[in-house]
């Protein structure tokens, strides 16, 4: 019994330390969170690990259907240009300056970043964005259709050539007029 007592108390004291020294650590101001700072290994580890894992998590069991409408990619076009392309960039197109400054920096929706993502995960990503990346949530600005649009428009970019971006474009422009 006094064995148990013994671990309890040292167990008791352990928490208090590492609480102790997490909101030491936390007021010391001492970890840099400028965006033009990257994090250490650790923290870029756990940062990584858990919103992989999130996103694993959350979009488990969520069915996104087929996305090989023409329709549907051509509709993805229309959103992705309009909010995605200046921050992700496209076929032709650079990312905007302002997104060169974000951290940690968006990827490129033709990069493995992005495409070793499952569609579930894409989708689940588009509609309820990431935390502390500037990613925004679409979830409550778009259509079930519109969400799953983006994610077909998504899986076609690595194939697009820039002229059959472009000639997207021109297209989008002509409609608009």
């Amino acid at each position: 019994m006094k064995n148990l007592k013994i671990i309890i108390l040292t167990l008791v004291i352990a928490a208090a330390a590492g609480i102790l020294g997490a909101v030491i650590f936390i007021f010391s101001g001492i970890y840099n969170i400028a965006a033009n700072e990257p994090h250490n290994k650790l923290t870029l580890w756990m940062i990584d690990e858990m919103r992989e894992r999130s996103v694993e998590v959350r979009a488990e069991g969520i069915d996104v259907g087929s996305l090989n409408d023409p329709g549907l990619v051509e509709l993805g076009f229309s959103h992705y240009h309009d909010m995605c392309q200046d921050c992700h960039g496209g076929p032709g197109y650079d990312t905007e300056e302002f997104a060169q400054g974000l951290y940690p920096r968006p990827p490129s929706m033709a990069g493995e970043d992005a495409q070793e993502l499952s569609d579930a995960e894409l989708y689940w990503i588009i509609k309820n964005g990431l935390k502390m990346t500037g990613m925004p949530e679409f979830g409550s600005t778009h259509s079930e259709k519109a969400l799953r649009a983006l994610v077909a428009f998504t899986r076609r970019i690595p194939k697009m050539e820039v002229k059959e971006y472009e000639d997207m474009v021109n297209k989008l422009a002509a409609q608009s007029h």
